[in-house]
């Protein structure tokens, strides 16, 4: 096996001393690996970015390994490895991330950066931990909490058997015989009877007239389990449940648990009423800015520049990105954005607001579908709008039609948009390629301050590519190795 000193000479650009830093962390890798019960790597870059070399390894001894044999001399991709990718060109570490391993186990992994005296990020340092276990209590834990409730009423069932009464004295108790007459009610059932109208001892009464017939017989009689229900009975919400414990030799066939929840129920119609507002807020906003939009597009209409009609088009399209975003969440009500609905609907307004009328140009969406708070979709609906109108704008100016592919990927934390046309591609530099551009620069700045991601650029031979990358939850910026 070529040894690391070897492996960066022949493949990647590092110099001697930089190469010198990688060999002493490499030294203490079994240490890591050990301590951390980890497997642990060292990658470097490669000239061709997004791709990074495997030039070192360790495997714990003190738990198993997640592979069966040597990566070490493998090539690392970015759509393999978005978070090693993310840390090497952005220098900021990636905590946390989960992935499926090669040999299909669950797993977590750790990514910071190995930095030369410089400063520059010359290498990750990647630590990858079996979490197969936790991931399987996760999903038990998850079995138990959709059980509670069913477990919780067993428990009770149980505990009423063994005459355990009186350890349940927070709520209303009440047991009744097999004409569904009181036998015996807690001070509590008492209390809350007198809330809705009933006075004196409640013995001997029937249940069907204590809650004004709103009761069923029958059902409560019936052998059948646990039988929940609400009444709302002089602005007093009561919960029953009903069980039947066959205890006829003591008097008693069944019994009611009674709680009051119009402190719940009065919470829960504050929510509903909140959820209404927060959603007309939504739905208000989003009529203002359609509203800011339809003033532009008249005042566009009265201007014979040219130049100046396509300042206030692409100003109507940001504001229209942004009324997307609003429109959504008045419509659901939620904290968070399905956006391939909202770059479809993005990338189907520019198109059609900005195409010459003899232009025919195809929009296609593929990949991961994402769910994303409402701040991270707003600002990735106004970095879409950009990089779509730029493809419009100056890779088809002079072509009758042409193909933009929208590619969205998310792994673990990291999430990739990649937005590709088949115009005419970026001038000799790339640098070129962004100078005087207002729309690149609008996207650069939300992608790095935003989002805490980069944005790449290159040319695909058959076009041009921009690739976005960035954190759904950024971590600290923490010191590199």
């Amino acid at each position: 096996m070529p040894s690391i000193a070897e492996l960066c000479a022949e493949r990647t650009l590092l110099s001697e001393e930089e190469v010198e830093v990688i060999i002493d962390l490499s030294r203490h890798l079994q240490v890591f690996a050990d301590v951390f019960q980890s497997d642990v790597f060292i990658d470097c870059p490669l000239a061709d970015q997004g791709t990074a070399l495997v030039v070192a390894e360790a495997r714990p001894t003190t738990a198993p390994s997640l592979y069966r044999s040597s990566v070490v001399g493998m090539h690392a991709y970015a759509h393999n490895e978005p978070a090693v990718m993310f840390c090497l060109l952005s220098g900021q570490p990636v905590i946390g991330s989960r992935g499926i391993s090669q040999e299909q186990i669950a797993m977590r992994q750790n990514v910071v950066p190995i930095r030369a005296k410089t400063g520059r990020v010359i290498g990750v340092l990647i630590m990858e931990q079996d979490i197969s276990e936790i991931v399987e209590q996760e999903k038990n834990v998850e079995r138990l909490r959709e059980t509670t409730e069913q477990l919780s009423e067993t428990l009770l069932a149980v505990a009423l058997s063994e005459s355990s009464v009186q350890s349940l004295m927070h709520e209303g108790i009440v047991l009744f015989d097999g004409q569904a007459h009181i036998t015996y009610a807690n001070p509590r059932a008492r209390q809350m009877l007198q809330e809705i109208g009933h006075g004196g001892a409640p013995e001997g009464s029937s249940l069907v007239e204590l809650f004004y017939g709103k009761l069923d017989r029958d059902s409560l009689l019936a052998p059948t389990g646990i039988v929940r229900q609400e009444l709302v009975i002089r602005h007093v919400a009561l919960e029953l449940k009903t069980v039947s414990i066959n205890r006829q030799q003591q008097g008693a066939l069944g019994l009611m648990l009674i709680r009051d929840i119009s402190d719940l129920k009065e919470k829960e119609k504050q929510l509903v009423i909140k959820s209404a507002v927060i959603k007309e807020i939504h739905h208000r906003v989003k009529n203002n800015l359609q509203t800011v939009s339809s003033l532009l597009r008249l005042q566009m209409r009265r201007t014979k520049l040219e130049e100046v009609e396509k300042i206030y088009r692409d100003s109507i399209n940001r504001i229209n990105s942004i009324a997307v975003i609003h429109e959504m969440l008045a419509y659901d009500g939620l904290e968070t954005i399905q956006f391939n609905d909202v770059l479809d609907r993005i990338a189907k307004n520019v198109v059609s607001s900005t195409t010459k009328p003899d232009q025919a140009i195809r929009i296609a969406i593929s990949g991961d579908t994402l769910t994303l708070p409402s701040d991270i979709a707003t600002t990735l609906a106004l970095v879409s709008n950009e990089l779509v109108q730029n493809c419009v704008t100056h890779a088809f100016v002079d072509r009758e039609q042409g193909d933009i592919r929208i590619s969205l990927y998310c792994s673990g934390q990291i999430v990739r948009m990649e937005v590709a046309d088949n115009g005419i591609g970026l001038p000799a530099t790339g640098e070129g390629a962004r100078k005087g551009h207002l729309g690149l620069k609008i996207t650069e700045t939300l992608v790095r301050e935003n989002l805490g991601g980069l944005l790449q650029m290159a040319s695909t031979g058959e076009g041009t590519q921009v690739t976005i990358t960035f954190p759904l939850f950024p971590a600290e910026p923490r010191p590199g190795l």
